[in-house]
């Protein structure tokens, strides 16, 4: 290995640089599961042999993204200087990209929960089928989506340590968790409808959460993933409790 490459690894011998970098997975991954969430919405509204393929290329995408964005780490810190001043507020790059994103996701979330609850608003074609959503339109809106979150979680990385190698490592390690959990998520999804709900809800709150904070207004992300982990939770438990009720009534309809 060249020299010049060799200092970026003096890390290696820390147990601070290992603390580092186990740390910025972690959060590399959380911040990797409301890109994967709406990955996973959008990629089963395709035809079914497209499904997998449009989920390697959106996150291959996201992968590629993040790459590009670490070689040009000046360019990405000097994203929260301020372009300007609304309000008394200093607006910078990221802040403008964040509620650029955070208004594409509550609009998403939103047409995606008004079709889930009125069913007779499906678009449809002449012979009344419904229309999928193309390839092309499918990867263009994980594309927009994977800017703002990479944005997002390079910023972070940034903030987390100043060693690049820790950072391209941290990066590689939470995409490639997101390329292995894709497929589970998208078929439980699509497997338990009640989830996508859920799911849509989890963006319509991600989308607000990133206007809040390109507005100034930071809201911690522990409380996110909580008000998400609780959420879950409760979904689980009445998904438990249908499979139950069935169970009873599959086992009283054989008794009879």
């Amino acid at each position: 290995m060249p020299e010049s490459l060799l200092h970026h690894f003096d890390w290696i011998t820390s147990p601070v640089g290992w603390a580092a970098l186990a740390t910025l997975v972690v959060l590399e991954v959380v911040l990797g599961i409301d890109n994967l969430i709406f990955i996973s919405i959008l990629t089963n509204k395709l035809p079914k042999h497209q499904q997998a393929r449009a989920r390697r290329l959106g996150i291959s995408a996201a992968l590629i993204m993040r790459l590009l964005l670490l070689a040009t780490i000046s360019f990405i810190v000097q994203l929260t200087q301020p372009v300007f001043t609304l309000f008394g507020h200093a607006f910078s790059w990221r802040d403008l990209i964040l509620i650029a994103g955070g208004l594409f996701l509550v609009w998403k979330a939103t047409k995606e929960i008004h079709h889930t609850v009125d069913v007779d608003d499906d678009k449809s074609n002449m012979v009344g089928e419904t229309l999928q959503l193309s390839m092309a339109a499918a990867i263009f809106q994980i594309l927009l989506l994977d800017i703002v979150f990479s944005i997002d979680s390079i910023i972070t990385a940034v903030g987390m340590t100043d060693e690049i190698a820790i950072m391209y490592i941290a990066v590689i390690a939470a995409v490639s968790v997101m390329m292995v959990a894709a497929a589970p998520l998208a078929s439980f999804i699509e497997k338990n409808p009640t989830i996508v709900m859920l799911a849509l809800g989890f963006l319509l709150m991600i989308g607000m959460t990133l206007i809040a904070d390109g507005m100034g207004y930071h809201v911690p992300k522990g409380y996110i993933y909580a008000a998400m982990g609780f959420s879950a939770l409760v979904e689980g438990l009445n998904m438990l409790t249908r499979r139950k009720k069935a169970k009873r009534q599959k086992q009283g309809n054989e008794t009879r």
